[in-house]
């Protein structure tokens, strides 16, 4: 547990690193701090500071940056964030304009107002819809091979090959497709699976196997269709200090959004949370960057979390602007999808 002095001065040299980039030496946080301490004061409670991983000495400076681990401690305890006002904060910014029935235009609009609040990377995931199919279909490939044809309401088509344990017939496939459509149309897959396990028994063993590999299959096929990131401003990061001298480290925050997968990991964790979270230095694992935080909060329709957003940035950003700019942005996308 730190003191009052000594959180007073971890706060100071945070918010100092944060706004100048440059290493905090003693005589600066004497003066950002306000306390009446002597510079020798300070660097016994520096000294101490460090010792607890808190911040850190660069090698080419007489002076203190904060470590992650003294980010989060300055997160948790030190930040007070203001309501932002929106139209007042980015007069240059044009109002988005978030259209209900266009749910693909309000994530990208939603992402490129992130980027250009921040000034770093805007992330959206599209919204996840309910695996709900109209209509099913089977084909039969070849011998113990099968494609699975699954038709949404709204018309959308997944297809999916499925590997049998025995070999059917078209005609038995047909007598399958035609009762699971009967029986399950406008189910939820979730739904299907559930009802599969307690009618299963009552149902001729090849129809009930084929059955339950297609509600398998369905369920891959509508969480691949629905795996949706929107990226934007990934090339803000260029012109970020912390990362224009090490193109290693770039070229790896590159390949992160390139591949798009551990970033949906990561806010499919948030999404499963309340309000904002923050995730510094790569304590999520899922990102796993010490020169990177994430601040992500997830949005609504209608009251059911059905996506995430949030800024990626560096360590070294101002929490406080960025915890708003996350959160005025999902209530903004949560009005404008929930709107009937």
């Amino acid at each position: 547990m730190l003191d009052e002095r000594a959180k007073t001065l971890l706060k100071a040299l945070v918010e100092r690193y944060i706004a100048d980039g440059q290493p905090v030496g003693s005589r600066t946080l004497s003066r950002a701090s306000g306390l009446d301490l002597s510079p020798a004061t300070i660097r016994n409670v520096m000294a101490d500071l460090e010792e607890l991983g808190l911040i850190a000495s660069p090698h080419t400076s007489a002076g203190r940056i904060p470590t992650a681990r003294g980010y989060r401690l300055f997160v948790d305890t030190m930040l007070t964030a203001q309501p932002l006002d929106l139209a007042r904060a980015t007069p240059a910014i044009e109002q988005p304009q978030l259209q209900p029935d266009q749910p693909q235009r309000v994530i990208a609009n939603a992402a490129q107002l992130l980027s250009s609040l921040s000034s770093f990377v805007g992330v959206v995931t599209a919204p996840r819809k309910a695996s709900v199919f109209h209509h099913i279909e089977f084909l039969r490939l070849s011998e113990k091979r099968v494609l699975v044809i699954l038709v949404a309401p709204d018309g959308d088509v997944q297809n999916r090959v499925i590997f049998t344990a025995q070999d059917y017939t078209q005609s038995q496939l047909i007598e399958a497709s035609n009762y699971l459509t009967a029986q399950y149309a406008g189910l939820t897959i979730e739904e299907v699976r559930e009802r599969l396990k307690s009618e299963v028994d009552a149902l001729r063993g090849e129809i009930a196997a084929l059955m339950q590999a297609a509600v398998q299959a369905g369920s891959e096929a509508m969480a691949d269709s629905q795996e949706q990131v929107v990226i934007s401003g990934e090339r803000n990061l260029l012109t970020v200090q912390d990362f224009s001298s090490d193109m290693g480290s770039l070229r790896k925050l590159f390949d992160l959004f390139e591949q798009k997968t551990q970033l949906m990991r990561l806010l499919d964790v948030s999404s499963r949370a309340e309000g904002v979270r923050i995730y510094i230095g790569g304590e999520s694992m899922v990102v796993p960057f010490e020169e990177l935080s994430v601040v992500s909060a997830p949005y609504e329709v209608n009251g059911q979390v059905v996506g995430t957003l949030g800024v990626i940035g560096p360590t070294r950003m101002a929490y406080d602007r960025m915890i708003q700019i996350v959160d005025i942005t999902s209530r903004l996308v949560s009005n404008a999808l929930s709107q009937k």
